[in-house]
């Protein structure tokens, strides 16, 4: 049996309970080593074989689970935030489905979410932004024309944008061109949730300076939106003394 497991956003108390324990009991754990925290190897149990998909291919991986199926063991495939994210998991289960062998997933806690911790954000707001738009630049991967970072700036909503830390001064431009002011809060988390995270406050207009600024080159996440700053909203209606719910009536607030 083959455990795609979301490792989380960074910290190792961060895995689910379900994750944890799939850990645990693997006989075989293929790592995503260039972003997962190794700490999460601790949970292993003696004798577990280790293998890091960093320096690894797709058929390399492959090869590994085979051979473990071959033997009667159980992998963990350990990627890291949710697997359904940038994860490339589609590929290796096409690959596992062709050959008959059994997988599931277990989802992990996103890094979107871990850098909304950060910084005690909520991302929909009412009467800010009822949307999160999950994107990244076009870089050696490319993305859609139709989801561009412009055309998607066009809705004003929340915006997460992924695997772009090096794209900055392009991003802003995007942004701008899609319909975002350049004085547009936005935020850099870097490692959110790890123990060297970082957090830092800017605009889109100054996102490639604060980068530079900071010495952030990698592995962060660029947040957009009036969100960021969480600035006139309306309260929301549900915990509203005047609003019916399923579980309670309204009441008569006083004026």
């Amino acid at each position: 049996m083959i455990h795609f497991v979301g490792a989380g956003s960074g910290a190792a108390d961060l895995i689910t309970v379900r994750g944890k324990k799939l850990l645990e009991e693997a006989d075989v754990i293929i790592y995503a080593g260039s972003l997962v925290n190794p700490e999460l190897l601790s949970y292993k149990k003696d004798g577990c074989a280790v293998h890091n998909s960093a320096t690894m291919t797709l058929e390399e991986v492959i090869a590994v689970m085979l051979e473990a199926e071959q033997n009667g063991l159980t992998t963990v495939r350990l990627h890291t935030g949710d697997p359904c994210i940038y994860g490339a998991i589609r590929e290796q289960m096409d690959i596992l489905d062709e050959k008959g062998i059994a997988y599931d997933s277990c989802p992990g806690v996103s890094a979107f979410c871990g850098a909304a911790a950060a910084l005690n954000l909520e991302y929909t707001l009412p009467d800010v932004s009822q949307s999160v738009v999950i994107t990244r630049m076009a870089g050696r991967t490319p993305v859609p024309e139709r989801e561009s970072i412009r055309s998607f700036a066009a809705h004003g909503a929340t915006m997460v944008v992924f695997l772009s830390t090096g794209l900055l001064e392009e991003l802003s431009k995007e942004l701008i061109a899609g319909g975002y002011s350049a004085d547009t809060p936005a935020a850099i988390v870097y490692k959110a949730t790890w123990p060297e995270e970082r957090k830092y406050l800017c605009t889109v207009g100054t996102l490639a300076q604060c980068a530079k600024e900071n010495d952030v080159t990698k592995t962060a996440l660029m947040l957009i939106g009036d969100a960021v700053t969480h600035t006139n909203y309306r309260r929301s209606d549900l915990y509203n003394p005047s609003f019916t719910t399923e579980f309670r009536q309204a009441k008569q607030v006083e004026p």
